[in-house]
């Protein structure tokens, strides 16, 4: 197996808390004030609930499920004092169609456990509590 390229991101000041982010393939404002654009906390967990979501979508589809849509709401606690990091994680999918509730709960298993880099990099004392509710 070739080894991982590695994730390259650059960031220009533009003023205040702004930063102009460019990745690889993306462009965007990062902005600590949440007003021009995410701020690098909110950015973490849109990238955990988004890494958990796509690992989720790709289980079940490898698994033949029928999935009309999955949806993902995150709650993350943070500390009160600085540097006020994620000290608990709740996220909750919806996953609405024909899928057993063993299936997408092995899914999101594996997500946790094995597949979600994001997770994997985030420090392992952060309680995390995920649960998956499926729809007709």
């Amino acid at each position: 197996m070739a080894p991982t390229a590695p994730l390259v991101v650059d960031l220009d000041w533009t003023h205040d808390k702004r930063f102009a982010v460019t990745t690889a393939h993306h462009s965007f404002v990062v902005d600590g004030a949440s007003v021009d654009g995410p701020s690098p906390v909110e950015m973490l967990g849109v990238a955990l609930a988004g890494c958990m979501g796509i690992d989720v979508s790709y289980v079940l589809a490898r698994g033949r499920h029928e999935v009309r849509s999955l949806r993902a709401h995150l709650v993350a606690q943070r500390a009160d004092t600085e540097p006020r990091r994620f000290t608990a994680v709740t996220i909750a999918f919806t996953v609405e169609g024909a899928v057993p509730q063993a299936a997408a709960d092995r899914a999101v298993q594996l997500s946790h456990e094995k597949y979600c880099s994001v997770w994997h990099s985030l420090r392992q004392d952060i309680e995390l509590q995920v649960t998956c509710v499926i729809t007709p």
